[in-house]
């Protein structure tokens, strides 16, 4: 047993310090696509709500290949015809070989995954805000944006927030596909660690107590950002 628990220490003889690596690589992914996630997210879920029928087609399109491929083919796909895609390209000028980064690959591929979810939830928002009160903004002098930005988008985020962080606990799990294209995410550096020392059971755990850590902190945090929003709401009921 303590030969077991000291595979988990730090140093050249534990495999600690490399969990640790490949946990900050699997939070660091999920942090940096996150706001991208969200805003392109936003800006498909406008697109849906804007009336226009190209806007509107678009948009649909889009959810729709995003929603319904598997994450992993994806993955796939942003991968190998990104390099394909960005290899023919560099082609055109030079002989230089290229290669896709497996963390951008991991982040675009999640990253489109996210907001075509994200657009609904941001979607479902927009329909619970009463179509009056943009109208009322513009009857104050505010401009579009400032209608948007001071009307709309505190009550867009209040309304959406619930089933954003939802998504963000997916996201969180989704991180572990990366591993597939050899990124040194918290997954393959557990893999690696199982083929070296054979400790499937210990080494598997572990990475489960570190995504069910993870998984808490962002709950209570997430809980704590959802009181505050709704501070202002309860005060007025």
């Amino acid at each position: 047993m303590w030969e077991s628990l000291e595979l988990l220490s730090f140093g050249a003889d534990g495999w600690g310090d490399e969990l640790a690596q490949g946990l900050m690589v699997t939070v660091l992914l999920a942090v940096c696509t996150l706001p991208f996630g969200l805003a392109l997210g936003l800006l498909v879920a406008v697109a849906k709500d804007s009336g226009e029928r190209w806007l509107v087609l678009a948009a649909n399109v889009y959810t729709t290949i995003f929603r319904g491929l598997p994450e992993l083919l994806t993955l796939f796909i942003v991968y190998y015809g990104g390099q394909i895609a960005l290899q023919q390209f560099v082609n055109l000028f030079t002989d230089v070989y290229v290669e896709v980064n497996s963390f951008v690959a991991g982040m675009v591929a999640l990253c489109l995954v996210f907001s075509a979810f994200a657009s609904e939830t941001f979607l479902s928002a927009f329909r619970g805000i009463p179509k009056g009160q943009p109208e009322a903004g513009k009857s104050l002098g505010l401009s579009p944006f400032q209608g948007f930005r001071l009307i709309v988008f505190p009550q867009l985020v209040r309304l959406a927030l619930p089933g954003l962080s939802n998504l963000w606990l997916v996201l969180l799990k989704d991180t572990s596909l990366v591993s597939i294209i050899a990124l040194d995410d918290l997954i393959r550096k557990t893999n690696i660690a199982v083929g070296i020392t054979k400790q499937p059971l210990m080494f598997y755990a572990v990475a489960c107590g570190l995504y069910l850590v993870i998984a808490l902190i962002s709950s209570k945090g997430l809980t704590a950002i959802e009181v505050k929003v709704n501070r202002g709401q309860e005060a007025r009921s």
